[in-house]
């Protein structure tokens, strides 16, 4: 049987998932900041913190897995 090759890097890259899933609350923040109020805007603002943590996740796991943590995920 042979073994399973790897996935190229740019089908298990999160970066840009999380770029652009933070770009489109962002931009649905600013929309709904100017047309309504209330639980939209708070939602969009969630989506767009949200993305940050993400990102700052995505950061960590690459910095453990550059100084050889066991547990890191390998990217």
């Amino acid at each position: 049987m042979r073994p399973t090759p790897e996935l190229p890097k740019r089908l298990t890259d999160l970066t840009p998932v999380v770029i652009v899933g933070t770009s489109i609350w962002t931009v649905a923040l600013v929309v709904l900041f100017f047309t309504t109020s209330g639980l939209w805007v708070q939602t969009a603002l969630s989506g767009f913190v949200l993305g940050f943590v993400g990102m700052a996740i995505i950061a960590w796991q690459r910095a453990a897995a550059r100084r050889g943590s066991k547990s890191a995920q390998r990217l």
